[in-house]
């Protein structure tokens, strides 16, 4: 049987999701608890891997078994025994052809931004700008040329383990919301490459600083190579907020 998970999690302080010998991922901590309920090693399937210190609000992933017993004590199951920072919400039985990653259509990731030094309790999940202030409509100027199906190669960046992904993404919303003095970056796309979405906030903010115009970001764009313009938002900033499934059930994936 195909179980399907719905998880968040503070990314603070994990070494991101997927798998790694020090064992401070999320995917390890829950494969591990699984390992408890289940009474056997049992492999996670993510619908793609998060950064150290990004933040999850509804990870998806799967994994087979034939546990008898249902959704509700399965649920209870994986609430005893995660780290604080990690939490199961939802689960449920999918059909014997879906898959986590491969049945995904699309996914939807937020990016936070605050002018000023925020409160402690919400520094861990921004990036904080000092006096810096931005401009939203030009952010947003510079956004609208990157809606659309493009060859995101210039906002990509190489992994540690040399996989590629293909460059050619359906940028399908990218837009700067502003609330006094929180930002929040919201982009919907059918999928992103290695560190893409924090390659993007950087390059917004260089344009929301007149550091660069709407124009130069989209001859980034076409360049289709990395430049020195391209800067790396930091990963705390960072959200993944929903995975889309296209004709599969997504319940409480908000």
């Amino acid at each position: 049987m195909i179980w399907k998970c719905t998880c968040a999690y503070d990314g603070t302080g994990l070494s991101g999701w997927q798998s790694q010998p020090n064992g401070n991922t999320v995917q390890d901590f829950i494969e591990a608890r699984l390992g408890v309920i289940l009474e056997q090693p049992t492999r996670i399937h993510g619908s793609g891997r998060t950064d150290a210190g990004v933040h999850a609000k509804a990870q998806i992933f799967h994994f087979e078994s034939g546990w008898p017993h249902g959704e509700e004590k399965l649920l209870r199951a994986f609430r005893a025994g995660l780290p604080a920072g990690i939490q199961v919400y939802h689960v449920a039985l999918e059909t014997d052809d879906f898959h986590a990653r491969f049945s995904a259509t699309g996914k939807r990731y937020s990016y936070r931004f605050f002018e000023g030094w925020a409160r402690p309790w919400d520094a861990r999940y921004c990036w904080e700008l000092g006096r810096r202030q931005l401009d939203q409509f030009a952010m947003n100027e510079a956004a609208a040329h990157l809606i659309g199906e493009h060859d995101f190669s210039a906002f990509s960046a190489n992994r540690a383990d040399g996989s590629e992904d293909n460059p050619i993404k359906d940028m399908r919303m990218l837009e700067v919301r502003r609330r006094g003095a929180n930002l929040t970056l919201v982009t919907e796309a059918s999928g992103y490459l290695y560190k893409m979405v924090r390659s993007l906030a950087g390059v917004l903010v260089e344009v929301g600083l007149g550091k660069l115009t709407p124009e130069q970001v989209h001859e980034i764009l076409i360049l289709r190579q990395r430049t020195n313009h391209v800067a790396t938002a930091p990963a705390k900033g960072l959200w993944l907020e929903r995975v889309y499934y296209g004709d599969h059930a997504n319940p409480n994936n908000e």
